[in-house]
């Protein structure tokens, strides 16, 4: 006689074989991977308001320190400093609001305004700490130490804290809400032949 094969036990996950905890885990990359893309895209819209931001910056300063015989601002450079900054810091919050966090949710333009400032004088104050270090503790005045101190060192630090406390204090991510699943709506179950002849007899 020919044997047959047992049939097939019915698995008791039918989504590929995964098991709940493995389709807990793949949720949990895929939205890992959509915050990962969101937070580079994210990243490279404020390094591109940086940049700019940058140019600003460093365009001023030496206006004010290096231009002319002296300059304006010659034995003054931290003012110039600050000066500049603040410039550049206007400038890069208007374009970060309405292009590198535009989705994110707002808390109101002056409570959203005074706590971009108050973090940008925390970070312009990490800015200014290598530039003190080069001309009062180093003594070098030159427009090549001034720029590699202020410009590089200064601007580098100052630019990625601010980029993390941007993100989470000054532009928040909106939550989202977790969707909640459920039945499907009950519309009623189709009628039976008995009951259609009947509604069909009270017609």
């Amino acid at each position: 006689p020919v044997r047959r094969a047992p049939p097939a036990r019915p698995t008791p996950y039918p989504l590929g074989g995964m098991t709940p905890a493995g389709t807990r885990l793949r949720e949990q990359g895929n939205a890992f991977g959509r915050r990962l893309r969101r937070g580079a895209g994210e990243l490279s819209r404020f390094g591109t308001v940086g940049i700019a931001a940058f140019v600003i910056d460093v365009g001023i300063f030496n206006l004010l320190v290096h231009v002319g015989d002296p300059g304006v601002l010659a034995e003054k450079p931290l003012t110039a400093k600050v000066i500049a900054a603040v410039v550049a810091t206007v400038f890069a919050y208007q374009v970060n609001r309405e292009w590198t966090w535009k989705d994110r949710s707002r808390r109101g333009f002056w409570r959203e305004y005074s706590l971009y400032f108050l973090l940008n004088a925390v970070g312009l104050v990490i800015t200014l700490l290598p530039l003190a270090v080069s001309r009062y503790l180093l003594d070098l005045d030159s427009a090549l130490a001034d720029n590699i101190s202020a410009n590089v060192i200064g601007i580098g630090l100052g630019t990625l804290f601010r980029f993390c406390s941007y993100r989470r204090w000054v532009f928040p991510a909106v939550e989202e809400q977790p969707q909640v699943r459920g039945p499907p709506a009950h519309h009623g179950e189709p009628a039976t032949r008995t009951q259609r002849r009947r509604q069909r007899a009270d017609q």
